[in-house]
């Protein structure tokens, strides 16, 4: 029986630790949540690739002191009484981005959440160092979310505004609590103009008060209002009537998209 040489038993060794380091040195490829293609991801948190992380359309610069608008707001000089301190978004509302909640909203894909929860951590941020911390302790504040109605519920099976702000709580370690209901049911606002979005909204929220009053709200100095995209504030607006005709706390608006 012919016995291995102990060269070649060492120079066997040596090939596979290289294997090995090849292995745990070289990025590991995963899929892209939203193109779907098998790349080095940039950012592993929201499992995104180079070219789609790229691509996203950050808010960074505020044109608008109100909303947040990276351009000319006219319906903010237009609105005659606004109840929100300001409002904040995340991302421009560009094609890119509708197909993106369209898939997460109306198709069911529930993973987009996590990616939407990341995105509106620069939202927060982009609200916390132009306001919150000069005037308020983060630790004192509590997220709430726009309500939709029971049809609507019942047809999507889920309220997309409260699984971001929930996904944006596990985040900045803040609670989520519904404060708000809906009193009836309105048809979708991105139909309507502003003046219809203004007359079908009135008295269309109120408080929740099977759970509003079993929180301390004394202890709150800022209730962050959150919703999916801001369009012309209307509803954004109305909630934030009601919250402030209801509790102490400075509301603050901030959405995904704008």
């Amino acid at each position: 029986m012919r016995r291995k040489s102990k060269s070649g038993i060492w120079i066997r060794k040596v090939w596979r630790a290289i294997g090995t380091m090849k292995t745990v040195i070289s990025p590991l490829k995963e899929e892209c949540l939203l193109c779907k293609k098998i790349s080095v991801l940039q950012s592993r948190q929201m499992a995104l690739c180079n070219s789609c992380y790229e691509y996203i359309p950050w808010i960074r610069d505020v044109h608008c002191l109100t909303c947040g608008r990276s351009v000319r707001c006219a319906d903010c000089q237009r609105r005659q009484l606004t109840y929100f301190s300001k409002s904040r978004s995340a991302v421009k509302y560009d094609d890119r981005m509708k197909e993106l909640l369209a898939r997460y909203k109306y198709r069911g894909d529930e993973r987009i959440k996590s990616v939407i929860g990341c995105m509106l951590v620069h939202a927060y941020h982009l609200l916390y160092m132009e306001e919150l911390s000069e005037k308020s302790n983060p630790k004192r504040g509590i997220i709430t979310f726009v309500p939709v109605s029971k049809l609507r519920m019942q047809e999507r099976g889920f309220n997309q505004a409260e699984q971001m702000a929930r996904e944006l709580g596990l985040r900045l370690r803040l609670p989520v609590q519904a404060l708000l209901q809906r009193a009836k049911h309105t048809d979708k606002q991105s139909f309507k103009s502003r003046n219809e979005r203004l007359d079908d909204l009135e008295h269309v929220f109120e408080v929740d008060l099977s759970v509003a009053y079993q929180i301390d709200l004394k202890s709150i100095d800022v209730i962050i209002l959150l919703d999916d995209v801001y369009t012309t504030g209307s509803t954004m607006n109305q909630c934030a009537k009601v919250l402030r005709e209801n509790f102490s706390a400075e509301v603050y608006g901030l959405t995904w998209a704008r």
